[in-house]
C-alpha cells in the first residue's frame, strides 16, 4: 500500500489534472490510496465567501460561490464525456450543501461556518479528478474522508479521534481495495464530528490527513506531490539560490514546519515517524527527479534554512506593578493559548515583560489582549514579519538582517529568529 497526495497547484488546470493521471497510471501496480487537495487557489476563494457570509453580505456571498461553482463546471466541461452527467450530479449536490448554508443567517461562531464552507474545495476537485480518471481506464474509487476521519468540534484546528477513526478508515479503504480496482481517491484537509458537522485540520492539513491514511494503513511510503524539485532551503520565489535538499531526518522537517516553513504541513510527521514510514516530497512537473526522502537518518552539513512569516504581530505584556515575571503569570499565560488556541511563532521574557510573536488573527489577538490587560499592561504591534534561520552563520545572519529595522531577536546554537518591520 502507497498513499499519494496531490497539491492544489496539481489540480489547478486541465493539463495538471492530465499529468496527475500519468502519475497515477504509472504507479498503479500495487494499492494506492490519492489524498487531493482543493483545486488552485479555491480555498483562498470560498474564505472569502465564508468571511463575506458572516458580515451579513448574503447576497454577496452567493455571487462569490457562484464564480466557484462556475469554474468546476468548466473543468467538468472539458474534462468529461461519457461520465459528464454522473460527475454533475455529485457536484450539485456539494454545491447545494453550501447554498442552503448561504440562505441562512449565521448564529454560531465563525471558526463553524468557515469549516462547512471552505470544506468544499477538497471535495469538488477530488469528484472530478476520480470521474476523469475512471473515464480513461484507471479504474478508482471515491470516498468521503468526512465518513473516515473523526474529530471533535474545534473548528479550523480540528483534532482526530484517532480510534474512531482508524476503524473507520481500514474498514471505509480495505474494502474497496481489489484486484480489478487498487486505486482509492479522497480529499485532505477535512473530517467531521459525531455529529456529522465538517471541521478542517489547519490551513495546509491535507499532508497531515495523507499522514493519518500511511499510519493507518500501514503503507510502504507516502509521496506528495508539488510544483517543485524537492524540499528547499528556502522558498525560492524570495531566494532565487535556495538549493534543493535530498534527504532530510523527521526531527530536521518537524523543526522546518514548527517555524513556518510551508513545505509540509507541522503536524505530517508525527504519524509517519511512529510508524517509521518514509515520506517523499516529489516533483509533480518531473516525476522522474528524485526528490526529498524524509525518513529517521540524521542529516550532516545542512545548509542555511530560511523561514519567513508575514504578517506577524507582537504583543507585550508588563507587569502593572514592576514586578518580576514568576511562574503563576507564566502557567495562566500558557492556559490562555490553550484555551484561544493560540501557537505562537516566539515568545522572550525579560524582567518585567513577556514578548509574544504570533500569526495576525484579529479576533483572537482581541480576545487575549482582553484577557492579559487584567494582570498586564499590554501593547501591540502589527505588520511584522519572522526571519528564522536554522544552520545559520555569522555571514548569512548579517546578509539577511542587517537592513532590518529589527523589533526582537532570538538566538541559539543552532537557529535566530528576528523579528522585523
Amino acid at each position: 500500500m502507497k498513499v499519494f497526495k496531490f497539491g492544489g497547484a496539481s489540480v489547478n488546470s486541465i493539463e495538471r489534472v492530465k499529468k496527475l493521471a500519468e502519475i497515477v497510471e504509472a504507479n498503479q501496480s500495487g494499492p494506492l490510496v490519492i489524498i487531493l487537495s482543493a483545486m488552485g487557489k479555491t480555498t483562498n476563494a470560498l474564505e472569502k465567501v465564508a468571511e463575506t457570509f458572516y458580515a451579513g453580505k448574503k447576497d454577496e456571498a452567493i455571487q462569490l460561490f457562484q464564480v466557484i461553482k462556475q469554474q468546476h463546471l468548466n473543468t467538468t466541461k472539458y474534462l468529461l464525456v461519457f461520465r459528464y452527467n454522473a460527475c454533475l450530479e455529485q457536484l450539485s449536490n456539494f454545491f447545494t450543501e453550501i447554498e442552503w448554508l448561504l440562505h441562512d443567517k449565521p448564529v454560531r461562531n465563525f471558526d463553524y461556518y468557515y469549516d462547512q464552507i471552505v470544506c468544499l474545495g477538497e471535495l469538488l476537485s477530488s469528484c472530478i479528478v476520480s470521474h476523469y480518471l475512471n473515464e480513461t481506464g484507471i479504474l478508482n474509487q471515491w470516498i468521503d474522508v468526512r465518513d473516515s476521519i473523526r474529530t471533535n468540534n474545534n473548528f479550523r484546528d480540528a483534532d482526530i479521534d484517532w480510534n474512531v477513526s482508524k476503524e473507520k478508515i481500514r474498514s471505509n479503504v480495505i474494502n474497496l481495495i481489489t484486484a480489478e480496482n487498487k486505486i482509492v481517491i479522497t480529499q485532505g484537509y477535512i473530517g467531521a464530528t459525531e455529529d456529522n458537522e465538517s471541521t478542517t485540520l489547519g490551513r495546509e492539513g491535507s499532508d497531515y490527513s495523507a499522514a493519518i491514511f500511511a499510519n493507518v494503513l500501514d503503507a510502504e511510503s507516502l509521496s506528495i506531490w508539488k510544483d517543485v524539485d524537492g524540499v528547499m532551503n528556502a522558498d525560492p520565489k524570495k531566494y532565487p539560490d535556495a538549493v534543493l535538499i535530498n534527504e532530510l531526518s523527521y526531527t530536521e522537517v518537524i523543526e522546518m514546519a514548527y517555524y513556518g516553513a510551508q513545505v509540509i504541513h507541522p503536524k505530517t510527521i508525527k504519524p509517519l515517524q511512529n510508524n517509521n514510514i518514509p515520506l517523499f516530497v516529489k516533483c509533480f512537473l518531473d516525476k522522474n527527479l528524485p526528490g526529498t526522502i524524509i525518513h529517521q537518518k540524521k542529516n550532516k552539513n545542512l545548509p542555511p534554512i530560511i523561514v519567513i512569516k508575514e504578517n506577524q504581530v507582537l504583543i507585550e505584556l508588563k507587569t502593572q506593578d514592576f514586578s518580576f515575571v514568576g511562574e503563576d503569570p507564566i502557567i495562566e499565560l500558557y492556559q490562555l493559548f490553550k484555551k484561544l488556541h493560540i501557537k505562537p511563532t516566539l515568545i522572550q521574557t525579560a524582567a518585567i515583560s513577556i514578548f509574544i510573536c504570533l500569526d495576525d488573527k484579529p479576533e483572537k489577538i482581541e480576545q487575549m489582549a482582553l484577557a492579559a490587560g487584567s494582570q498586564f499592561d499590554v501593547q501591540i504591534q502589527k505588520g511584522l514579519s519572522l526571519l528564522t534561520i536554522r544552520h545559520y552563520n555569522e555571514d548569512v545572519l548579517t546578509t539577511l538582517s542587517e537592513s532590518k529595522d529589527k523589533v526582537l531577536q532570538q538566538q541559539s546554537k543552532e537557529t535566530v529568529q528576528v523579528l522585523f518591520r
